[in-house]
């Protein structure tokens, strides 16, 4: 019999929730960078494996919302793990302490009851072995995990224990019958989502501080020839002119590493010639402004 899982992957912000993921598919439908709150919405990952699909759900990590975009992403953590099967709980093996927004996380697991698995991320930063246990007992204290998995998504230490600690839940749980997806479906995003979401991951890698987080990508056009190669038009929309300087960069240097890097990554994921073509406008304080969160798909 098919049956399908739900599992929301929640956690803080840079904890490695799109890597996990990522290693979890073994192929890349999340963008990761170094920069917190790259996650802006939730994404969905499947995974199916003979009779059982796991339907992963990526949300933003949980931080103290400062504009009406950091409004939305809390309420997509909230939403995600509404009516979920289960959930995987990222935290850093190197953390000190639980922060507000994990003891949050973790009372929201005790309301709904909710079978989760602690990741704790990041071992292979550790100094001393004896740091992990003590945080393995600091977040057994707070909450019943169905499982802990120490792992390191970067080097994917210890993470087959994690593959076979999800197979062990989901045969457990009583799931619903039949597949959600098609067999073959990797994600639920739209193949422009995914267009506009690798070229802002290069922007996250490329610009400092705070202008990546104010800037959105929208993809305009995009189009195969005949020659198979895929021509790809999009705007990157930031929130001053000064940012729009430094995203063009001096005789337009930085936006054409930006988008090369881009183009190398989508030529990969889409297994085609791109021809990617780059437009930077301005839209000051979008990020406070409703109606343009909404036509930029991120509510």
């Amino acid at each position: 019999m098919n049956t399908t899982a739900f599992i929301a992957i929640v956690g803080c912000p840079n904890v490695g929730k799109s890597s996990v993921l990522n290693a979890l598919l073994g192929e890349k439908v999340a963008i990761v960078s170094e920069k917190p709150q790259t996650t802006r919405t939730r994404i969905m990952g499947v995974l199916t494996e003979g009779q059982r699909q796991l339907v992963f759900t990526d949300t933003p990590g949980l931080h103290r919302p400062r504009t009406k975009l950091g409004e939305h992403m809390a309420r997509a953590v909230r939403e995600g793990m509404d009516g979920v099967d289960a959930c995987l709980f990222v935290t850093e093996a190197t953390g000190k302490g639980l922060r507000p927004q994990e003891e949050e996380l973790l009372a929201g697991f005790s309301k709904q009851r909710t079978p989760v698995i602690l990741i704790l991320n990041k071992i292979d930063l550790l100094r001393r072995k004896e740091d992990l246990m003590e945080r393995i007992l600091l977040f057994s204290r707070a909450y019943d995990f169905a499982a802990v998995v120490p792992c390191s998504v970067k080097t994917g230490d210890n993470l087959p224990a994690l593959r076979e600690e999800l197979n062990t839940l989901s045969g457990a749980l009583e799931l619903s019958e039949g597949f959600y997806f098609p067999e073959d479906t990797l994600t639920d995003q739209p193949e422009r989502v995914l267009a506009a979401e690798l070229l802002r991951e290069q922007l996250l890698r490329h610009l400092e501080e705070e202008i990546p987080h104010g800037t959105a990508v929208v993809i305009e056009k995009m189009r195969e020839r005949g020659d198979g190669l895929l021509d790809i038009e999009a705007t990157i929309f930031c929130e001053r002119e000064s940012h729009k300087g430094m995203i063009i960069g001096k005789g337009g240097a930085m936006l054409k590493k930006i988008a090369s890097a881009a183009r190398a990554e989508l030529e990969a994921f889409f297994d085609c010639r791109v021809n990617l073509q780059c437009w930077v406008k301005v839209k000051e304080g979008w990020r406070n402004r409703e109606g343009i969160i909404r036509n930029f798909g991120l509510e």
